[in-house]
């Protein structure tokens, strides 16, 4: 048998938890980006952006539209 990298040890070794939580994502963090994925990302960016975070005193938060006329992405 092989020796085991580093990753598979952790998987072996907390099976139980991901029974629970779902597996781990294996997959390289340093890749690029594909077309779909920055027309996504830009989309994602262009729906965050029409919201504005509001603190309260008591130190809690709420989100509210910046233009509340704007219907484009709602």
């Amino acid at each position: 048998m092989a020796k085991e990298n580093a990753v598979e040890r952790f998987m072996r070794a907390t099976g139980k938890f991901r029974a629970v939580f779902g597996p781990a994502n294996r997959s390289s963090l340093g890749h690029e980006m594909t077309d779909q994925n920055r027309r996504l990302l830009a989309m994602r960016q262009a729906e965050t952006e029409q919201w504005e975070t509001l603190h309260r005193p008591d130190g809690s938060t709420y989100v509210v539209p910046r233009n509340p006329d704007d219907k484009s992405l709602r």
